[in-house]
């Protein structure tokens, strides 16, 4: 008895770990000598343990010892959880780890944070459409706040993957079709997360995803299979996950897809190659929910096999497949994985919970006054609907229908009218649904007793119940109506007919976006399309406030509806963002970031598309034989990237450029001024493309390379100045070098990607 005393005294002393009160912290010897001298008192069990990253479910509070994943934390056989919500909860967890282990080494927390925790801001494409980076940064600061005070400590977050197919469900977790918008929103959520100093306990671990090549699956399907050339992969599809490995990324999670024949957790050339070598990625590498056994399914061997194959690759920490737990001894014994890659997968998770602080006090995310005081607080919800303002986009506005009065009789029409349960949008796993704010209640809010507010459902999301049930998961109900059709409609068409304006609340709902919530049809449902007809037969003026999680095919929508307000899934304070911008307290400002389609047929559809050696020679979209055309539709989409409308005009003029010649060490300025010409005071995002006009390989038309969000009062005039240096005319060459080749280049500048205004500049040597 007396040796186990002292042998857990000495342990207490190494550690810095204080049982008798948790809220003190120790300071503890240098980073590379604690883990060093930590790892030497590991057995090899122990060491595999800390590769293991099982979802225990969210443990009932008391019940937290008793559960299965208590005995393997006893036994040292769980790096980290994830999916657990609540202080209470998550403190019962980690006492298990740093009581009852021997090493008494605590667990790292991990959640699904993508757009914020109990205060959730719009999907992810919707922040990226606000084009405001420090909005954007702040959202993830708010998120990080909020899950820290709740006892996590590392989020699954930024999603950076490129997608230019919006058949594909997760386009609306990531920023859209553009590598240079993504890889500055990348770095935003980066800093946001992690913010100057993990240590402090209002930060948390960030996590990109998915790498690589996530976005691009065929078919638009999600986990489907990747295969495309390396130059396009380094221009367009790597910067985003390189941006945010620059920006100091503590974590990196492993893509489903395979890359080249191999699937991304066996795939070396990216894990090792690619992230270690030629990145300089010093974080870790965890995979996907079950990425490494379902290697297996690819055809790629058995799970020792396979998860071989995967810490070979480098792959540091395995979530849930537990083939690491269960086969790296065994494939250690059989001289098929070595010490040295077991030893530097630990010593990177360690660096992690260091960084984080946790050694010093593994209950440093266990405040419960913070949990009471921090989350989902009314500043928090009043920033969510600032930044739900700005992710708005207004698509139409015939006749300058918007902004509406506060005055009159509205009917707000619709089955995503009332529905405050899909307002949060899709992957907001700590949202607490109810206390959303629906459209039906922001409006009423925001007009107040003057505006008499009428509500019908009138439809229910589709006519076929099965498929609503499946856009309807994880809580996400839209109540589905037992009345017929024709009892739905003509509720609506009484209340239509009493009222001044129709605002049409239609669209997705909240999971028909998202994972494995791929679409082949990119149309508002039928039952919705018919519902709309029947309300515009009315004569009424009708708003269509359109919910979605991806570009939709509108064609006909934007032929018949005077205005349409894109509001994707703006969060917490939906309704309530909404309303302020359909009755002119805010003034939209929301921009792409993804192209709309004309028809589905279209896709993939990008701005950034290369030009083919027969491209189409007229601009009204008139089809021509043996030119690069459709025979039934036209080439351009309907809603191009970087385009969003607003109550206000604005106007470009004077394009200037400081000089026409740049060498590979001077800048050059490019200069514009902005009018806001209309009659209200707004926002602009003030967009730069260039042009490579003669390439060693093809280059694109247009190339995002600036962009400005600036503010202007009516009647003013501001100049707008872009810098631009040998970096922005920089691309991989054939041979994968990062280079930039003297000659001729366009710099256009606009209000979005079919700007026209240009200037020329070429680079010599």
């Amino acid at each position: 008895m007396k040796t186990k005393l002292i042998m857990l005294l000495l342990a207490f002393s190494l550690f810095g770990y204080s049982q008798k009160k948790a809220k003190k912290t120790v300071k503890i010897k240098p980073k590379t000598e604690f883990v060093a001298e930590l790892m030497s008192k590991m057995t090899l069990d122990e060491k595999i343990g800390q590769l293991n990253l099982p979802t225990s479910g969210d443990i009932t509070t008391g019940a937290a010892n008793s559960s299965n994943v208590a005995k393997n934390i006893e036994e040292g056989k769980v790096g980290g959880l994830f999916n657990i919500k609540s202080v209470q909860k998550i403190k019962e967890v980690q006492k298990i780890a740093v009581d009852k282990s021997r090493l008494k080494i605590p667990l790292l927390f991990g959640m699904d944070v993508i757009h914020g925790y109990e205060t959730t801001f719009p999907i992810p494409l919707g922040l990226s459409c606000t084009w405001d980076m420090k909005l954007i940064e702040r959202s993830a600061q708010i998120a990080a706040q909020e899950a820290s005070a709740d006892g996590i400590n590392w989020t699954f977050s930024p999603m950076v993957d490129i997608s230019r197919d919006p058949r594909w469900g997760r386009v609306s977790e990531g920023s859209g079709e553009d590598p240079y918008l993504g890889s500055q929103i990348a770095k935003a959520m980066v800093h946001g997360y992690q913010g100057d100093d993990l240590s402090k306990n209002n930060t948390i671990l960030s996590c990109v995803k998915h790498f690589a090549l996530y976005g691009a699956p065929e078919a638009g399907r999600d986990y489907n299979t990747v295969d495309m050339s390396r130059i396009k992969m380094y221009n367009d599809y790597f910067p985003p996950y390189k941006a945010a490995v620059d920006a100091g990324v503590g974590s990196v999670m492993a893509s489903f897809n395979e890359i080249d024949g191999i699937p991304a957790t066996g795939n070396k050339w990216l894990m090792t190659d690619v992230l270690r070598k030629q990145w300089g990625f010093k974080g870790f590498v965890v995979t996907d929910f079950t990425g490494i056994p379902e290697m297996i399914e690819h055809g790629m061997g058995d799970l020792q096999t396979v998860s071989a194959l995967a810490l070979n690759a480098g792959i540091e920490m395995d979530m849930v497949g537990e083939g690491f737990l269960k086969t790296l001894k065994k494939s250690l014994d059989e001289g098929k994985v070595s010490m040295e890659q077991i030893d530097n997968a630990v010593r990177l998770i360690l660096n992690a919970k260091y960084d984080l602080g946790l050694f010093e006090d593994p209950y440093k995310y266990c405040d419960v006054k913070r949990a009471k005081t921090e989350i989902f607080t009314s500043s928090n919800r009043a920033e969510a609907r600032k930044i739900a303002v700005q992710s708005l986009v207004l698509l139409k506005n015939q006749n300058q229908l918007l902004p509406l009065k506060k005055s009159g009789t509205i009917a707000v029409i619709g089955p995503l009218a009332d529905a405050k349960e899909n307002m949060a949008g899709t992957w907001s796993v700590a949202t607490n649904m109810q206390t959303s704010v629906s459209l039906v209640a922001g409006i009423k809010e925001v007009v107040g007793n003057n505006t008499k507010v009428l509500y019908a459902k009138g439809s229910n999301l589709d006519y076929d119940a099965a498929f609503e049930e499946k856009a309807t998961m994880f809580g996400k109900t839209l109540h589905r109506d037992s009345r017929t059709k024709e009892e739905l409609l003509a509720e609506a068409l009484k209340i239509a007919n009493q009222s001044d304006i129709i605002v049409a609340a239609l669209g997705e709902s909240a999971e028909m976006s998202g994972e494995s919530s791929s679409r082949t049809n990119l149309s508002i449902p039928q039952a919705q399309k018919d519902l709309l007809s029947e309300l515009l037969k009315t004569g009424k003026p009708v708003v269509l406030v359109l919910f979605t999680g991806r570009p939709l095919v509108l064609v006909q929508e934007n032929e018949t509806v005077p205005a349409i307000l894109n509001t994707w899934f703006a969060g917490s304070e939906a309704g309530s963002a909404i309303a302020d911008v359909l009755f002119g307290n805010e003034n939209p400002s929301g921009k792409l970031t993804a192209t709309f389609p004309r028809s589905v047929g279209q896709v993939p559809i990008y701005y950034n598309q290369k030009n083919t050696g027969r491209p189409l020679a007229n601009k009204e979209g008139k089809f021509e034989k043996f030119r690069s055309n459709y025979i039934d539709e036209r080439n351009e989409p309907l809603f191009p990237f970087g385009f969003g409308l607003s109550y206000t005009t604005f106007d470009y003029s004077n394009l200037k450029i400081s000089s026409d010649k740049m060498n590979f060490t001077e800048n050059v300025n490019v200069t514009v001024d902005v009018t806001n010409t209309g009659n209200y005071d707004g926002k602009e995002v003030v967009q730069l493309y260039i042009r490579d006009m003669v390439g060693s390989v093809t280059r694109p038309l247009k190339e995002l390379k600036g962009f400005q969000k600036i503010m202007l009062k009516k009647g003013e005039i501001q100049t707008v100045t872009f810098e631009i240096s040998v970096e922005e005319l920089k691309f991989y060459n054939s041979d994968l070098q990062f280079i930039a080749e003297p000659g001729a280049f366009q710099i256009f500048v606009g209000t979005d990607s079919n700007a026209e205004k240009k200037v020329s500049l070429e680079l010599i040597e």
